[in-house]
């Protein structure tokens, strides 16, 4: 029970989030959780008999758009008396349709996501016939302001750490610059700042993360650039691992490569969105890169680290594709061997250049080229973690789990290769040095229980 000003006193109110999209996305997610436990709230899990529920939304594609819309109306269903509330990248896009919506009682932008609390409040103590006036308020700059902020992650573990915003590349089919906005970066005191509490807090290692991760910086002074931002992070006492977010093959050059390499807490787990492994269509996607830019940045990667997991993004069924452009995609990836491939149809968004694009492929042929590059990832996945069997892999350990009616615990190595560990003993956020003895269907590498140093 909590106290309000006068000495009113009330139950806690329960609130329960869903979080759908990327990892800036669950970032913000668990801030707003923060932020609501700090107003008083308690945090439930998204099932019915929540007095408020949160939909921290995406708009990446039509598919995300169906999903957010979905989940909205699930939440409502579970408690029509709930107060909905629907925040992030579709509400961007989207809001003013969501208006009218009777399931959603309040919209939030992307850049809003801390008002959420006193939205909220300001919710609950309006009366019944003002419920859609005060749902439909919003701040006027909706994305100019982002004080989010972590000071412990749910996980104990793995902390990700926004640290960047927006994206001014206005790739031809992607509606995330109009969701996000301009670039906006965090300073690397606040960040440094955040880092140190979840340090302190029992975090081992953090994940950087942003809307465009390599632009960080391009709107700060010239010395908090991503390289120095990367550094210093790597430094703070406490965080044994360093990972990084989706990075763009043009910002590796040999001087940022060689400054990765020489930090031995940085992960080599690098994630270089492709798109598409044909100049043709890289260029009709206002991609800023070749292929023959991106073979080199994997290259270059290689070179300085053993063995990286490199992984990647790629869209089939681009506006125009032929089948000849998607079998040179298709060689590309064969060629550079990736740890794993996010494959997704393209998706047509209202209100981007592609959009308006002619030949536009049918749903079967998009789906065929899916299925074609998701039989190539397999294939590639499972070469690569087999590569791993009978080497040394540095894993942080998470949690345990059951198998085969025996308790094994799981972890990541610093690939970010799914292990498991048969042992009894206490191994939660630790790490240690295992060899796996062979690699389950699923793609999880396994270990004996006398594989531990």
């Amino acid at each position: 029970m909590n106290e309000l000003p006068g000495n009113e006193v009330y139950m806690k109110r329960k609130a329960a989030f869903h979080n759908l999209g990327c990892k800036v996305n669950a970032y913000e997610m668990e801030a707003m959780q923060q932020l609501l436990e700090k107003a008083g709230y308690e945090i439930v899990p998204f099932e019915p008999g929540a007095d408020v529920y949160v939909i921290n939304t995406c708009t990446v594609t039509n598919i995300a758009d169906r999903k957010s819309r979905q989940m909205l109306h699930r939440a409502k269903k579970m408690n029509p008396d709930a107060v909905v509330a629907a925040v992030g990248c579709y509400v961007q896009v989207h809001g003013e349709a969501l208006q009218t919506d009777p399931a959603i009682d309040i919209t939030l932008g992307t850049a809003e996501k801390e008002l959420l609390p006193e939205r909220l409040e300001a919710y609950f103590q309006s009366v019944e016939a003002e419920k859609s006036a005060e749902a439909s308020a919003a701040a006027s700059d909706a994305l100019s302001r982002d004080g989010l902020m972590l000071s412990r992650t749910e996980s104990h573990t793995r902390a990700f750490l926004k640290v960047q915003d927006g994206c001014d590349q206005f790739c031809s089919y992607c509606i995330i610059p109009y969701a996000r906005g301009r670039v906006r970066s965090r300073r690397m005191a606040d960040v440094l700042q955040e880092t140190e509490r979840l340090a302190a807090s029992g975090v081992q290692e953090i994940v950087l993360t942003g809307i465009h991760l390599c632009s960080y910086g391009k709107d700060l002074p010239p010395e908090e650039s991503l390289p120095e931002l990367i550094r210093a992070v790597h430094s703070v006492p406490g965080i044994r691992r360093l990972r990084l977010g989706s990075l763009e093959p043009g910002s590796l050059t040999e001087d940022f490569i060689h400054t990765l390499a020489d930090l031995p807490g940085l992960c080599p787990h690098f994630h270089l969105s492709l798109q598409s492994g044909c100049d043709r269509t890289l260029r009709r996607m206002n991609r800023h890169y070749t292929t023959e830019d991106y073979a080199r940045a994997c290259s270059l990667l290689r070179s300085c680290f053993d063995n990286p997991a490199i992984t990647t993004d790629i869209i089939a069924g681009f506006p125009g594709e032929t089948r000849e452009d998607f079998e040179e995609c298709l060689a590309f990836a064969e060629r550079i061997s990736f740890y794993e491939t996010h494959i997704f149809p393209y998706s047509l968004r209202e209100g981007t250049r592609a959009a308006a694009f002619p030949d536009q492929l049918t749903e079967e042929e998009k789906r065929q080229r899916c299925a074609e590059l998701r039989r190539l990832h397999e294939r590639k996945k499972k070469e690569y973690l087999e590569s791993w069997i009978g080497r040394p892999v540095e894993v942080l350990f998470e949690e345990q789990t059951e198998l085969a009616g025996k308790t094994w615990w799981v972890g990541h190595g610093r690939e970010y290769q799914k292990v498991l560990l048969d042992a009894s003993e206490e191994y939660a956020n630790r790490i240690l040095t295992v060899w796996p003895d062979r690699l389950l269907e699923d793609g999880v590498l396994v270990c004996g229980c006398g594989s531990v140093s």
